[in-house]
């Protein structure tokens, strides 16, 4: 009879520490998910260098520190960035004095207008070119218009006209393209470059037979040779006219002998 009882104790024990372990386990947890990876970060300094002839324009972004909000722009935000890279020879075929005449201020806006602050792919233009304009870094009125004419990418800046000729770089997040021109905004440029002034016409020289002083000189050349062309038929009347009084002279006396 004890050890029946004890038995069943014993028992019971077992059966009460088993339910308190699976009561005091802790529930299982799902895996949290990886992080997603960083995009990997561009250096568009290093892009633009070894992408193509881009010198001039790199140029421009680093002495106008727009270089620093662009990169920004590429690896700090989720909207990324478009860039329109002239060639060099884009700024070649510019006058001399559209650019060397602004002010700092004014060259660092046209480098701004030069880029949108979002990624678009070449696909994503046609939706583009159905807005009348695309706000660009550069803010305010300094917008440009795209038009997709059958694959081909216009931009209108309301100055220049050019198309977009290759893509350079196309992953989200930065999207480089080069253009044949450079993008001159309307805002500064109003709708025209002014011409250079034209130069002074060179004055007309008259000929040196209608000189005055050669006349002068013509006149004081002659004078003296018809002062002495004068005097020398005077002197020939006045000794032709005491030849002729010593004859008539000479005749009265032999006429009185």
């Amino acid at each position: 009879m004890e050890f029946s009882t004890l038995f069943i104790i014993s028992n019971m024990m077992l059966l009460l520490s088993s339910a308190f372990a699976k009561t005091a386990s802790p529930p299982s947890l799902s895996p949290t998910p990886a992080p997603a990876p960083a995009p990997d970060f561009v250096n568009l300094t290093e892009l633009l260098s070894v992408a193509g002839p881009f010198h001039k324009f790199l140029g421009y972004l680093e002495s106008t520190k727009v270089i620093d909000t662009f990169q920004n722009q590429a690896n700090n935000t989720e909207e990324g960035i478009t860039i329109f890279v002239p060639k060099d020879t884009a700024f070649s075929s510019v006058k001399k004095s559209a650019l060397s005449n602004l002010t700092s201020d004014q060259i660092k806006q046209v480098i701004l207008f030069h880029a949108l602050p979002h990624f678009y792919s070449l696909a994503d233009f046609t939706k583009l070119s159905e807005t009348s304009s695309t706000p660009t870094f550069a803010g305010g009125d300094y917008t440009l218009n795209f038009t997709d004419n059958s694959g081909t990418v216009l931009i209108n800046s309301g100055w220049s006209k050019t198309k977009v000729s290759s893509a350079v770089h196309s992953t989200d997040p930065v999207a480089i393209y080069q253009v044949d021109k450079v993008l001159l905004p309307e805002a500064i440029f109003g709708t025209d470059i002014p011409p250079a002034p034209a130069p002074a016409p060179t004055p007309d020289i008259a000929p040196a037979a209608d000189s005055p002083t050669e006349h002068s000189a013509d006149s004081k050349s002659s004078s003296p040779s018809s002062s002495l062309d004068a005097s020398s038929s005077h002197k020939l009347i006045i000794s032709f006219g005491i030849w002729a009084n010593l004859v008539l002279a000479s005749f009265g006396v032999l006429v009185l002998f």
